[in-house]
C-alpha cells in the first residue's frame, strides 16, 4: 500500500530515490538495442513509496538508448504495460514512468537466448509462445491507449502494411541518407526497394487488428523455473502496435531464428492457439499473406542492419572488426535479395569491407572527437550516440549488447514541488 502523500511530493521523492538507486555501482546492467537496464533491489525508502512489501525486491531501472529506429512507436511502454499487466500475470509491471526513464518490476530467470543459444527452442515452448499471441488477441481494442487519427482501421491489412513501409522509407531510409547514403550506394542497395517489394506481392486479406508486441525474440523471453515446470515471460513492450496479427507472427519467427522445421511448427501452433481462443478470423489468408510479411521483415531490415553494423565499428577498427561488420551486412543483403532479386547476388565480401572502410573514414572526418572524449579513459569509441560502446565506464556486472551507447544520463537533482529537505537522512525520515 502506497503512502498517502500529495502526488507532486510522492513523484519528487520517488524520482530522488529511484535516481540514486539507478546510479548505484551495485547490481547488473543489461544493455540491449533500445534500453540500458540496471537491475538491483529497490531499497527500503523507494519500496515504501511504491507500496512494495520489501526493499529487497529487485527492479529494473530502465533508460532508453539512442539507437537506430527501425519501426514506428505508437505508445509509451508504460501505457501498454498498464493495460496488459492487468490481464496477463506474466508481464512485468511498470512501477513508475518519469518520462525520460522508468522503473519496472524485475522478472527473475534466464533469457531464452541464454537457455538455448541458437539451438532449437522445443515444441513445448513454441506452443506456450503461440498461446501468448492468442492472449494478446484477447486484449480489447477499447482498452488500449488512443491511436493517431490517421491510423488504419481494423481489418485494413493492406493499409497497415503500407503504413509500415512508409515509415521504413521516410523515417529509416531517407532520414538517414545524409549520413549513410554513400554506404547504401556502395553496397548497391536499390533505391525504392521497399516499394518494389510491395508491388511484387498480392493484396493482403482483410483481418481484424489486435495488439501486437512486434519484438518477441529469444532475448526478450524470460524462462523462470516453477514447481510444475517453467514460466515464460515476455519483456520489452515499447514497440507495440495495433495492427495485423500476421505481422507479429512474422517478426517473431524471423527474429527467433527458428529452423525451417520449428518455423513451420510455430506457424501451425499459432493458428491452433488462435482458433482455440475464438480468433479464427485472424488466421484468414495465413498461408499466402505470412509470406508477404516475412519478405517485408527481411527487406525493411536492410537499412537498420547495415547502419547498426557500421555504427558498431570502433574509432580505429582492425581487420576483424570490419570483416565482422561486413558479414552482418551481407547476411542482411542476402536475406532481402531472396525476396527482391533471387536471380542475382548482393555485393561480395571484398566490396562490403571496402564500403565500410570508406564510410568509416568519411564519417570519422565529419565527426571530430570532442576534447572531453579524447581524455576519457577506457573503452573503444563507437560511431553512434555520444560515441561510447556499451560497457565503457559502466557499473560492474554489465552485460553488453548493441546500441549506439547513450549512457544513463545526468544525476537527478533534489525533489521539487515539496518543502526543502536537507539530506538523504531527512528524506528517509520523511517517508519511513
Amino acid at each position: 500500500m502506497r503512502p498517502h502523500l500529495p502526488h507532486r511530493t510522492q513523484e519528487a521523492l520517488v524520482r530522488f530515490f529511484a535516481g540514486r538507486r539507478r546510479l548505484s555501482a551495485d547490481g547488473e546492467v543489461v544493455v540491449g538495442h533500445h534500453n540500458s537496464n540496471h537491475i538491483l533491489p529497490l531499497g527500503r525508502p523507494l519500496a515504501y513509496l511504491l507500496g512494495m512489501d520489501s526493499g529487497q525486491m529487485r527492479a529494473n531501472f530502465r533508460v532508453p538508448l539512442e539507437t537506430v529506429e527501425a519501426v514506428p512507436r505508437l505508445w509509451r511502454e508504460s501505457e501498454v504495460l498498464r493495460v496488459v499487466s492487468e490481464r496477463m500475470d506474466d508481464v512485468p509491471r511498470c512501477l513508475w514512468d518519469f518520462g525520460d526513464w522508468s522503473v519496472h518490476a524485475y522478472v527473475a530467470g534466464r533469457s531464452l537466448s541464454e537457455e538455448t543459444g541458437r539451438e532449437p527452442v522445443g515444441e513445448e515452448r513454441i506452443t506456450r509462445l503461440a498461446r501468448f499471441f492468442a492472449r494478446l488477441a484477447d486484449v480489447p481494442a477499447d482498452a488500449l491507449p488512443p491511436r493517431p487519427s490517421d491510423w488504419p482501421d481494423s481489418g485494413d491489412s493492406q493499409a497497415f502494411l503500407h503504413r509500415l513501409a512508409a515509415y521504413t522509407e521516410h523515417q529509416v531510409h531517407r532520414r538517414n541518407r545524409p549520413r549513410f547514403g554513400a554506404l547504401f550506394k556502395a553496397l548497391e542497395i536499390p533505391s525504392g526497394m521497399v516499394d518494389d517489394f510491395l508491388r511484387s506481392r498480392p493484396e493482403l486479406t482483410r483481418r481484424p487488428f489486435t495488439l501486437l508486441h512486434t519484438d518477441v525474440h529469444r532475448s526478450n523471453v524470460i524462462v523462470t523455473p516453477t514447481e510444475d515446470g517453467e514460466r515464460l515471460s515476455v519483456l520489452d513492450w515499447e514497440l507495440c502496435l495495433y495492427g495485423d496479427p500476421l505481422h507479429d507472427l512474422a517478426t517473431h519467427v524471423v527474429r527467433m531464428g527458428y529452423s525451417d522445421t520449428e518455423r513451420k511448427l510455430a506457424t501451425e501452433r499459432w493458428a491452433e492457439a488462435m482458433e482455440r481462443a475464438g480468433h479464427t478470423a485472424l488466421t484468414a489468408g495465413l498461408d499466402r499473406d505470412l509470406d508477404t510479411y516475412l519478405g517485408f521483415e527481411y527487406v525493411q531490415s536492410v537499412f537498420p542492419d547495415v547502419m547498426r553494423a557500421a555504427l558498431a565499428l570502433p574509432d580505429e577498427p582492425d581487420t576483424e572488426d570490419v570483416v565482422t561488420a561486413a558479414h552482418q551486412v551481407r547476411r542482411a543483403l542476402h536475406r532481402a535479395w531472396e525476396w527482391l532479386t533471387p536471380e542475382s547476388d548482393p555485393v561480395d565480401e571484398a566490396t562490403a569491407v571496402r564500403a565500410l572502410r570508406e564510410w568509416h573514414a568519411m564519417d570519422s572526418a565529419a565527426r571530430p572527437v570532442p576534447e572531453e572524449d579524447r581524455k576519457r579513459p577506457g573503452g573503444r569509441r563507437s560511431r553512434g550516440g555520444n560515441g561510447w560502446c556499451p560497457g565503457a565506464d559502466q557499473p560492474r556486472g554489465v552485460r553488453r549488447g548493441l546500441s549506439t551507447g547513450r549512457g544513463p544520463g545526468p544525476r537527478p537533482g533534489p525533489p521539487t514541488g515539496t518543502e526543502p529537505l536537507e539530506s538523504l537522512e531527512s528524506l528517509e525520515r520523511h517517508v519511513c
